[in-house]
This record gives C-alpha cells, sequence and structure tokens, in this order.
C-alpha cells in the first residue's frame, strides 16, 4: 500500500498546482449565457501576454497540442504544398509525420537526438529557394524528448536574410510560459502548445498562436477541415463563445493558472525555470553522467534527458522509482528507450521538488545498477540553490 505523496516528475502533464484544481471544481454552467464571455475573453488577452503577442490572435481547442497542430496546418497550407522540417526527437518526428499525412511535400533534414533545429541547412535550403516553392518553416522549440532548445531567433534571422515569405510555425508545446517565447519579436506565424505543460492544467486544451499573415493565408488555404476551421472560432471567439462544448472547467482553471504567472511575472517564472534547471544539471553531473543534449547552450530549462551507463537499463530505474519510491520520470522514447530517462522541471516546481528528484532519482540508479555516490547529485543541487539565494539581498526578495 502507497503512503504519502506519489511525485510526478515526468516533462507534462505536469503538477497541477492546488489554487488551480481548486478553481476547476465548480458546477457546469451554461455555455450560451449571457455573461459566458466574463470568463472566456479575459482568458485570450492573458495569453497572447504569455505567448508576448500583441497583433496575434490566440484560439483554444478541445484537444492537446496535437490537435492545434493539424489546425495550423490545414488552416493555412494547401495539400502538396513544400515545407522545410527536421527531425531530432520524437515529437519533432511525429511533426513531419503528421505533415506528410496531411499532404504536404515535406522537405526533411535528419540531424542527430541531441542536435537542434538546424539554422545553417536551413538558411542553405531557402537561399536556394529561388522560386520561393517552400511555403512554410517548422521549428520544434524545446524538444522533449531529447531535452534540447532550438533558436527560434536564429531561423527568423535566416529567413529574413534570404527575404523568404514562408510562415513560421513553432512547436511550443513544453517551452510556452516556462522558457523565453517572444511570438512577434521573433515573427512566428503559429505558435502551438497545450494546457498541460508550462500552463499547469490537465490535458485537454491545445493553444493556438496565429498571426496576422496566417490569418490571410487561411482565407485561401484548399486543405480540408471542419472542427479547426478557424473562421468558425474567430466569429464565435469574439463575444467569448465557441462554436462546439468548451471544456468549461478547464477554463476555470486557466484563469487561475494564467493569475498564478501574472502574479510571480513571466520573465520570474522563466528565470525559475532556468535557476531549477541548472541545479538538476549540476546534480546530473555530479553523478558523472550525460545529457543527451549535445552543447549546454542546447540545453533544455523544462527537461534533462539523462544518458544512462551502458551497463544500465533506463527502465529498470523508471520501474523502481515507480513501485518502491512512489515517482514517476519520463521514459525515452523511441531510439532512446532503454538508454535514457528525463526528469520533469517545469510548470509548478521549486528548488524542494527538484532535489526530491535527484534524491529519488539517485536510489533508482543505484538498485538499477548504476556506480553512483548517494548524496552526489543532491549535494551539488543544493550547492547551486544555496549560492543562488545568497545573491538575492533581502531588497530583492521583498520586491519579488
Amino acid at each position: 500500500m502507497r503512503t504519502g505523496q506519489t511525485h510526478l516528475f515526468i516533462p507534462g502533464p505536469t503538477n497541477v498546482p492546488e489554487s488551480v484544481r481548486q478553481a476547476m471544481n465548480v458546477p457546469m454552467q451554461d455555455m450560451r449565457a449571457p455573461d459566458f464571455g466574463d470568463l472566456t475573453l479575459g482568458l485570450f488577452e492573458d495569453l497572447k501576454s504569455v505567448l508576448r503577442t500583441k497583433t496575434g490572435r490566440v484560439m483554444m481547442y478541445p484537444g492537446s497540442g496535437t490537435g492545434a497542430w493539424e489546425a495550423a496546418i490545414t488552416n493555412t497550407l494547401n495539400p502538396g504544398d513544400k515545407v522545410l522540417m527536421s527531425r531530432f526527437g520524437q515529437f519533432s518526428t511525429l511533426w513531419v509525420e503528421m505533415a506528410e499525412r496531411l499532404g504536404l511535400d515535406v522537405e526533411v533534414i535528419d540531424v542527430p537526438w541531441g542536435a537542434g533545429v538546424p539554422v545553417k541547412e536551413y538558411a542553405r535550403r531557402l537561399g536556394a529557394d529561388s522560386k520561393d516553392e517552400i511555403k512554410a518553416v517548422f521549428v520544434t522549440h524545446n524538444e522533449t524528448a531529447t531535452g534540447v532548445t532550438s533558436d527560434v531567433a536564429a531561423v527568423r534571422r535566416v529567413m529574413d536574410e534570404c527575404f523568404h515569405d514562408a510562415l513560421l510555425f513553432v512547436d511550443g508545446v513544453s517551452s510556452v510560459a516556462s522558457i523565453d517565447f517572444r511570438m512577434d519579436e521573433w515573427g512566428v506565424d503559429l505558435a502551438v502548445t497545450g494546457s498541460q505543460k508550462g500552463l499547469m492544467l490537465p490535458a485537454g486544451l491545445g493553444i493556438l498562436g496565429v498571426s496576422e499573415k496566417a490569418l490571410e493565408a487561411s482565407r485561401h488555404a484548399t486543405s480540408r477541415r471542419a472542427y479547426f476551421e478557424f473562421d468558425d472560432m474567430l466569429k464565435l471567439n469574439a463575444d467569448g463563445y465557441f462554436p462546439y462544448t468548451p471544456p468549461t472547467q478547464l477554463f476555470h482553471g486557466l484563469r487561475a493558472s494564467l493569475d498564478r504567472i501574472k502574479n510571480e511575472g513571466l520573465d520570474n517564472v522563466i528565470a525559475r525555470h532556468h535557476r531549477l534547471a541548472e541545479g538538476v544539471r549540476l546534480g546530473i553531473a555530479a553523478w558523472g553522467m550525460d545529457l543527451v543534449a549535445e552543447h549546454h547552450t542546447l540545453h533544455s530549462d523544462t527537461v534533462s534527458a539523462v544518458r544512462v551507463p551502458d551497463h544500465v537499463d533506463a527502465r529498470d530505474v523508471l520501474r523502481i522509482a515507480y513501485e518502491d519510491y512512489n515517482a514517476s520520470f519520463g521514459s525515452g522514447l523511441a531510439r532512446l528507450a532503454g538508454k535514457v530517462f528525463r526528469i520533469g522541471h517545469l510548470g509548478d516546481m521549486n528548488e524542494g521538488m527538484c532535489l526530491t528528484a535527484l534524491s529519488l532519482a539517485e536510489m533508482s540508479l543505484m538498485r538499477a545498477g548504476a556506480q553512483i555516490q548517494l548524496g552526489s547529485g543532491v549535494g551539488a543541487a543544493q550547492s547551486w540553490f544555496a549560492h543562488q539565494d545568497e545573491m538575492q539581498t533581502p531588497l530583492q526578495v521583498a520586491a519579488e
């Protein structure tokens, strides 16, 4: 029989704060009532702030980030359109597969799992596209399977340097509200995220930021869509309504989540994620283990993918942690199965939770056969967190 708290250290769904969970515990209400917009209209505006867009529109689809992927593609592109994509992890791979299944002509660049978006190769191919045959460029901002964050701003720079007019699609499912994301500044046309990561909600909302350029493309796109039709959403969203039954309880939770982000300050949220991630990474380094990410500039502040020693099966680490220590870590996906486990450190997280994750991972690794000094990772992270606290003066702490 399990006692105490079950620990969730996967990169999504993430922990739901108690205030958010309680906010969702409301009776059902009339989604056609005249005051329903009092709940929803503010959500659209505050999501724009999280995406850092003033000119874009935000849509919320009952579903997940995958649904928002499909909405983005089918509303703005035509069957047979050429698009430029890259594969360097499980989720970027799935995005390629979706694009192919939806009838796009995908020009795909394969790079090692652990690398990021190949900016220089994007630049070469866009520069060679003298006839503007490439209609869209896709970027997975944070590859959740490998713990790699790519440089979206750099992709926008090479597109501008090539004077290329393609749409810029960005998968921000595990980055938005956790890692710096700037839709307007980076010229992102379609920004995809979901409710179950940095927004600290259960899964159930696919969220999509859409630029004016993408909206114009949607007026002429010929891909078949019905449920995901932008025009249907925009007409009713203007007054806070939806063309089908919306997940009202999730909206109440989203209101509480966005209030938490606003109260902490989005810049502070992003800084907290970086501080916590650095502590986790120092702990992993103290074990003598490597991350999947090839270079420190690619390190994700939301998830760390840890390579276990060759003689250790990461699936044993996951099983021991779950069965004996009431803890869930992320598994290695696809080609990384058995070789990697992942520590999610995003959303409603703090130093104590990260230290608990490292502590339970250490015990699970040792029992799975890893030669590891118990307390080494925890101690390294403690030193980092304590040093960070010392750097904050009482005046700074009071101001925050």
